[in-house]
């Protein structure tokens, strides 16, 4: 069955992109989610005035998203967790956490925006990234310290 995607579908294709696919993953999954329009004169008509409307909201959203990656360049975590020997944390800091000390200094992110390359397990300094947009990265530095220790000024 060929359709033509409304929306960027991970493994398939950009939007506005024709594709065969199987009938039931068409019906089932891409047609009720509003992903994809069975390919025919009329639904095409449709897809083209959409391009328009959709073009102009990626605009803003895009701005939207570099003004936030502006704000949010350069930010520094910092949490403090029990570790035992080799610096090993008893936990982990996840990307809730990370979202909640986001939150706590006004940013509202929603946790599945933040990716983290690998579980932060271990004392230091690691690593996340912040997807604003689709074409919008920002990375972000997390420092996990013992609990307990001093803190350098």
């Amino acid at each position: 069955m060929k359709v033509i995607l409304n929306d960027h579908v991970p493994n398939l294709g950009d939007r506005g992109a024709v594709c065969d696919v199987k009938p039931g993953y068409a019906r089932n999954y891409l047609i009720p989610k509003g992903l994809a329009y069975v390919l025919n004169d009329a639904n095409r008509a449709r897809f083209e005035q959409e391009q328009k409307r959709w073009e102009q909201k990626q605009a803003r959203e895009r701005t939207a998203a570099e003004d936030l990656a502006a704000r949010l360049a350069g930010t520094e975590l910092s949490f403090r967790r029990r570790a035992g020997e080799g610096d090993a944390l008893y936990g982990s800091v996840t990307a809730s956490d990370v979202a909640d000390a986001l939150a706590e200094r006004g940013f509202d992110i929603d946790r599945r925006r933040i990716q983290i390359a690998h579980h932060i397990k271990r004392l230091g300094t690691h690593e996340a990234t912040v997807h604003l947009h689709r074409d919008v990265r920002v990375p972000i530095t997390i420092h996990v310290e013992r609990e307990g220790e001093a803190v350098e000024a």
